[in-house]
């Protein structure tokens, strides 16, 4: 069901909230956190959707701001049932001076009680934790894919860390993550002593996998951008050299890695870009600081170098 409120206020919006709970029979005490989505109309949509999904493991409320330019006023839209998932979905358009405070916008229909999630599927603030959203926020989520220079917004985002940010290029990291502690924990138990991270031109995930695998090894790493032509999706390939030989994770083609290890048949490993709705599920998981990510985009990240070479 949806419900268009225009030109309305919050208060308005929330006893409708109440009405609709009511008149319904749904109630609000299986949520468990308020996820507050700032986007622009064009990318609201499809981060509802990933929100959407994500509530079948996290029911939610999710409040979803946009602005724009205009006279000064408020619309509004509820969604509820099968147009939310299992969560409420409460859209917010914001128009001239009703968008000037983001956060009195929101904080009348946080609900009582629970985490608060902050999430910019976009360009995100210079320092999210002090933004107006971000400091009602226990946890706040950035996406640095989003941002016109990768490498730049990857240092901004370590000189401005606190406990509680993360980002969406660290979570589509997990299963390469997993793929290379799995291969390191079998025999022979070597030492690697150089690393070599290649990737898209535009992937943050690239820069930030080397930065971790150097925090974690304690070796010199060696990152670099793959021609536009031949690789654009993400992370292409991670060589961890040890005495006995290289240890070779690479995607030939998009969804699938093969690994190649000394004295071994080739191993054909099942390996896609992770999509929006499973990487926002996994940050919902936790509420808690990513203490691991905070180090990997500070220590790391001023331990690593530039790219080898940048197409």
């Amino acid at each position: 069901m949806i419900i268009d409120l225009p030109d309305t206020t919050i208060s308005q919006v929330a006893k409708k909230l109440v009405s609709v709970r009511e008149e319904g029979g749904a109630v609000a005490l299986g949520r468990v956190l308020t996820l507050i989505i700032a986007a622009r109309n064009g990318v609201a949509e499809a981060a509802i959707d990933a929100a959407n999904d994500a509530s079948r493991e996290h029911p939610m409320r999710v409040i979803v701001l946009t602005v724009g330019d205009g006279d000064s006023h408020l619309d509004a839209q509820i969604r509820v049932g099968g147009d939310a998932g299992a969560s409420e979905v409460v859209v917010l358009r914001a128009f001239g001076d009703a968008a000037s405070n983001a956060e009195s916008l929101v904080t009348g229909l946080l609900l009582p009680d629970a985490p608060v999630v902050a999430w910019w599927p976009e360009e995100a603030p210079a320092d999210p934790a002090s933004s107006p959203l971000g400091r009602i926020a226990q946890r706040r989520i950035t996406d640095a894919a989003a941002s016109v220079d990768v490498r730049d917004r990857l240092g901004t985002l370590g000189q401005e860390h606190s406990p509680g940010d993360t980002d969406l290029a660290w979570t589509r990291l997990t299963h390469w993550r997993e793929q290379l502690a799995a291969v390191l924990d079998q025999p022979p138990f070597e030492s690697v002593t150089a690393v070599e991270v290649r990737g898209s031109v535009s992937s943050p995930s690239t820069a930030l996998l080397a930065s971790w695998l150097g925090l974690a090894l304690d070796v010199p790493v060696t990152w670099a951008y793959e021609d536009p032509e031949h690789w654009s999706e993400g992370i292409k390939s991670v060589r961890l050299t040890r005495p006995s030989g290289d240890i070779l994770l690479e995607r030939p083609v998009p969804g699938t890695a093969v690994l190649t290890q000394p004295g071994q048949p080739d191993h054909d490993l099942h390996l896609p870009r992770r999509t929006l709705r499973e990487c926002l599920a996994e940050e919902l998981r936790r509420l808690d600081p990513d203490v691991l990510y905070g180090r990997v985009i500070t220590e790391g990240w001023e331990k690593l170098g530039p790219p080898a070479s940048a197409a």
